[in-house]
């Protein structure tokens, strides 16, 4: 046997059927809080407080992030590489 119940009601109505509490005016104030904080983040990125926040020591962060690419890129290539203080050089076999 099959029964099907087929219910129209708004959420808020159904929310009282089930004694649910009504979250709307909680709502209503977080959305007003998040809009203002919204706001004040959009008033405060201007391209100067932008730019400061990420290099905050002006160039110098770039010249770093530079110099570790360099290394990098040296490194994979195999430039640069030294062989351990404790290995020595391999011997001359033409001799």
């Amino acid at each position: 046997m099959k029964i099907t119940v087929n219910v129209d009601c708004t959420p808020e109505e159904a929310r009282a059927f089930f004694g649910l509490p009504d979250v709307k005016p909680m709502q209503d104030a977080l959305m007003q809080q998040l809009q203002e904080r919204i706001s004040a983040n959009i008033a405060a990125m201007d391209p100067e407080t932008m730019v400061k926040t990420w290099l905050p020591v002006g160039l110098q962060g770039f010249e770093q992030l530079q110099k570790f690419m360099w290394n990098q890129m040296t490194t994979a290539m195999g430039g640069g590489q030294t062989p351990p203080k404790d290995q020595k050089p391999p011997k001359d076999q033409s001799k």
